[in-house]
């Protein structure tokens, strides 16, 4: 049968069946972003027909919260400080061994500060796998959305990202992660409540305790 063209005939028919379905989806596309069509604005998914790729760069779609890319270091926004305290659980539990952390020492003590001196990641080793960051005691280490950081200088030089290039305000973390901005805002309430009916407590039992001594010195003076 394809010797006498009917093969060619039903290529060509598939074909013009995927061009014509391209510009329908288009067509639908366009409604959606002008608000016509409730559904949500996500050309890339399986109910669609026609050409389905998204056309990078000039086209992007949403990134889903939990993606993850290149770690980035949380500064409080309130403090303007690393809430990184250089533990150095991120850099063990690494499976590629692409962190390095230094830690700041005071100049007269000679003792360790609970921040980072210095704090660098090997972009080209890291893979990605957010251990860093769900290991993190401190909320410090977040994973970035960031994923266009080829180069085409010096390699070593521009994909070692160091402190400076890797911290940033909490307030993007909350902007990518509303979620688990959420949630940390929500342990921190709890564990401040927390701490304040400890402190309620103790403050509590300590004046019982000192009305009780009180009472016991004015029944021995009364004697």
């Amino acid at each position: 049968m394809s010797l006498l063209g009917t093969g060619i005939l039903k290529g060509l028919g598939v074909t013009l069946k995927h061009f014509i379905a391209t510009y329908a989806e288009d067509f639908k596309y366009i409604g959606r972003k002008a608000g016509l069509d409730p559904r949500p604005l996500r050309r890339q998914n399986p109910l669609n027909h026609g050409m389905v790729t998204i056309e990078y760069p000039r086209e992007r779609l949403d990134l889903p919260e939990n993606f993850r890319y290149i770690p980035f270091l949380v500064k409080d926004s309130a403090t303007g400080e690393d809430k990184c305290t250089s533990c150095g659980i991120c850099a063990k539990v690494c499976p590629p061994q692409c962190i390095w952390i230094v830690r700041t020492e005071d100049p007269v003590t000679k003792r360790p500060v609970p921040a980072p001196k210095e704090f660098n990641i090997d972009t080209t080793v890291c893979m990605n796998c957010g251990f860093c960051a769900e290991f993190c005691p401190f909320d410090a280490i977040k994973m970035d959305h960031q994923y266009e950081i080829a180069s085409m200088g010096n390699r070593k030089q521009e994909l070692l990202f160091d402190k400076d290039r890797l911290s940033v305000m909490d307030t993007y973390h909350a902007g990518i992660h509303p979620l688990d901005w959420a949630r940390e805002l929500e342990e921190k309430k709890a564990e401040e409540a927390k701490k304040k009916a400890a402190a309620e407590a103790k403050a509590a039992a300590d004046a019982k305790k000192a009305a009780a001594a009180a009472a016991a010195k004015t029944a021995a003076d009364a004697k």
